[in-house]
C-alpha cells in the first residue's frame, strides 16, 4: 500500500493482480486513468502499473515478481522475485522488457525489499557490484 505525496490517495495491489487507487478519506475508488497518471506517490511498493511494466521479463508469470521499492529520490527501483533475484532498475520503467542495471541472486525467494533513504544510486551500485561477485 502506498500513499500519494499529499496523502489524498492510496494505491494497493490486489490478489487478482490489479492496481487500485482510492481517495482518502472517502475510500472511493478512482478509475479515471488521467487523474491517476497525475498523482505523485510518496512511496512506491507496487509491482503493478504503467510505471513498472519494464520489471517483467518476457517469460514472467504474474506471481513471479513479489516485491518492489522505489528509492526516496524516485529514480531507482529494486525488485525481488521467486527466483531469488534482486534487480535494480531506473524508475519509472514504462517500456516492456527493460534490462536491469544490476542483479544479484539470494538463496531463496525474495518476498519483501526496501531501500534505505541514506542510499544513493552510487551506494546501491557499489553494493550490488560487490555482492554479485
Amino acid at each position: 500500500m502506498d500513499f500519494s505525496a499529499d496523502s489524498s490517495y492510496l494505491q494497493v495491489s490486489t490478489g487478482s493482480y490489479k492496481r487500485q487507487v482510492y481517495e482518502v478519506p472517502s475510500g472511493k475508488q478512482l478509475v479515471d486513468q488521467a487523474v491517476i497518471d497525475r498523482i505523485t506517490w510518496a512511496t512506491w511498493t507496487s509491482v503493478l502499473g504503467d510505471e513498472v511494466i519494464g520489471i517483467w521479463s518476457r517469460h514472467a508469470e504474474k506471481a513471479d515478481v513479489n516485491c518492489a521499492c522505489v528509492s526516496h529520490s524516485g529514480i531507482n527501483l529494486v525488485t525481488g522475485d521467486d527466483f531469488g533475484m534482486v534487480k535494480l532498475f531506473d524508475f519509472p520503467c514504462p517500456e516492456k522488457f527493460v534490462r536491469t542495471c544490476f542483479c544479484m541472486v539470494t538463496a531463496t525467494s525474495t518476498v519483501d525489499i526496501r531501500i534505505l533513504s541514506c542510499f544513493s544510486r552510487r551506494h546501491m551500485t557499489e553494493i550490488f557490484s560487490s555482492l554479485s561477485l
